[in-house]
């Protein structure tokens, strides 16, 4: 989930913590639980610093080590031991249990989006994503806003954000339903699909779609159970040539061959240089691929340069690789 969204969930686990005998009457440990909670629901993003040293970095590691299963015990024990050194009358039982909750919950929801985390580390590094709820999804959002607004308004927190997450867990198999149904409209237009992608979006009813056979892509949008196809692709498989070979060992393409799962590529050569790109089909937006990874090679198949990442534009592409001029 995007990061706003986490800080209301580490605050609607604070309220909910009031619940807790240990923690209501405890002026102590209620503070240091809201600490913990607040903390805990942001600790495991923590890797988005890896942006300041390339996409690329960031690509492969976020959401993996800090969203394995060690982390997910260590950071509570380590967010508990600071905030009980400087608050030492707080119950270290249940400040560790909160923040324990604050930190699984951090993962666990994450799971739901298309992105999904490495949440099996270190007894697999497969990537985890059941892409049924959207990196911010405004109902989430607004009901734990709305959760706070009647906390100060005077409403027990507790009771309030015990409804709130009751409400959530219905709300989750809504979702789970909207998928299933939207799997099953593109089996009844695409019935040999091999692999079918399926991404949410904001809407509640719109969702992104990407289909693989064993000869073509298929990308489209459905909306509930209506599903349009907008690009078809033949599935060309990716050649084992000098030129594609050398461009996998590229720190940029590698990192995107190794988070998406629909792709197509491209080879093409020019004078002085050849370029490489990989295409991810599952973000058609406004009839453009916007997460790519491109590299250029000169004649001896050296890296020029090279990008993964988010573009929108070609000239943006270009200003991102300062390619050579033609």
């Amino acid at each position: 989930m995007d990061t706003g969204t986490h800080v209301v969930m580490g605050l609607a686990l604070g309220g909910l913590a009031t619940l807790d005998p240990a923690v209501a009457p405890h002026t102590a440990t209620a503070s240091a639980v809201m600490i913990g909670t607040i903390i805990g629901s942001q600790i495991p993003d923590i890797d988005t610093v890896l942006k300041l040293r390339s996409n690329a970095v960031y690509i492969r590691n976020h959401r993996g080590i800090t969203h394995s299963v060690p982390a997910v015990f260590l950071w509570p024990l380590l967010i508990t031991g600071i905030i009980f050194f400087f608050n030492p009358d707080a119950n270290l039982l249940h400040l560790w249990l909160w923040t324990q909750i604050a930190v699984f919950l951090h993962v666990f929801v994450d799971i739901f989006n298309a992105y999904g985390t490495q949440a099996l580390r270190p007894f697999s590094c497969k990537w985890v994503a059941l892409g049924v709820i959207n990196t911010f999804d405004p109902f989430i959002f607004g009901i734990h806003v709305a959760g706070l607004v009647v906390w100060i308004m005077g409403a027990p927190p507790g009771y309030t954000f015990l409804v709130v997450y009751g409400i959530l867990i219905f709300y989750y198999f809504l979702r789970f339903s909207a998928k299933r149904e939207v799997v099953n409209a593109v089996k009844q237009i695409v019935p040999d699909a091999t692999q079918i992608v399926v991404a949410p979006t904001m809407k509640f009813h719109h969702w992104k779609v990407a289909v693989m056979t064993e000869s073509e892509f298929f990308v489209g949008r459905a909306h509930g159970k209506t599903v349009r196809i907008l690009d078809k692709f033949n599935r060309v498989p990716v050649p084992d040539t000098p030129v594609i070979i050398a461009a996998k060992k590229d720190t940029n393409i590698s990192a995107f061959l190794s988070f998406s799962p629909v792709y197509r590529w491209e080879v093409k050569e020019f004078d002085d240089y050849y370029e490489v790109r990989f295409i991810d089909l599952r973000y058609r937006s406004n009839g453009h691929y916007p997460f790519v990874a491109v590299a250029h090679l000169d004649p001896d198949l050296n890296i020029i340069n090279s990008y993964t990442g988010w573009i929108f534009s070609e000239e943006k592409l270009r200003k991102k690789l300062t390619i050579l001029p033609s």
